[in-house]
């Protein structure tokens, strides 16, 4: 009895589940990968920053 209870209660809850559409899902998905790449192209700077800078005090 207590897992027909169970299940009842878990498809109420998954009926109150907004799922995303598809225009929301494809904002996101292009918003992450800008996001990725902008911090990518910023940690690569500063790599390179980095390496020149200590390069030039080693030598």
């Amino acid at each position: 009895m207590k897992f027909l209870e169970y299940y009842k209660e878990c498809k109420n809850e998954l009926g109150k589940v907004i799922f995303p559409t598809k225009q929301q899902i494809k904002i996101a998905f292009i918003s992450v990968i800008v996001v990725v790449s902008v911090v990518t192209l910023f940690l690569a700077l500063v790599d390179v920053f980095f390496h020149y800078s200590i390069s030039s005090i080693i030598g």
